[in-house]
């Protein structure tokens, strides 16, 4: 499984950004989860979206009401919609092939053998 992350930039508060994740599987088989690390902070769940359950996402109170998953099931691809950026949303986001069943999407888990490589997100105030 192979992922690849993209879309990232630089913007100012209040800017949007809309990152891109390219999957190499179908997206019936894994859920797809996007996660970001901080300089000197753990890596930390920002979404996740299954599609074969409905396309059911998940949230991290932080980003809830900002942030949108959505998936192109065509394409392959898993998109993160981030509108109303902070400084605080700054890091190097990346995106996870993560399994569909138990509790790592729903939990917004970082744990996966699969990774993309990550793409730079920062928000200047």
């Amino acid at each position: 499984v192979q992922l690849q992350a993209s879309g990232g930039g630089s913007v100012q508060t209040g800017d949007s950004l809309r990152l891109s994740c390219s999957v190499s599987v179908t997206l019936d088989d894994y859920a797809i989860g996007w996660f970001r690390q901080a300089p000197g902070k753990e890596r930390e769940g920002v979404s996740c979206i299954s599609v074969p359950d409905d396309s059911s996402t998940y949230y991290a109170e932080s980003v809830k009401g900002r942030f949108t998953i959505s998936a192109d099931t065509l394409k392959n691809t898993v998109y993160l919609q981030m509108f109303s950026l902070k400084p605080d949303d700054t890091g190097v986001y990346y995106c996870a092939a993560l399994p569909r069943f138990g509790s790592v999407c729903p939990t917004l888990t970082p744990s996966s053998k699969y990774w993309g490589q990550g793409t730079q997100v920062t928000v200047s105030s």
